[in-house]
């Protein structure tokens, strides 16, 4: 995935989400792909 760039304060940067991608669990089933990128939903969240 090309990388996000960051343009507010509490969106995470490159190093963090590096750090935290391999902790989050992964797509299981089948069906329609997401709207929004795991990364999307945790800037939302800390926003």
């Amino acid at each position: 995935m090309a990388s996000v760039a960051v343009t507010r304060r509490h969106d995470l940067t490159d190093a963090q989400w590096a750090v935290l991608e391999p902790l989050l669990p992964g797509r299981k089933k089948p069906g329609r792909p997401p709207k929004w990128s795991k990364r999307q939903l945790i800037d939302g969240i800390r926003w």
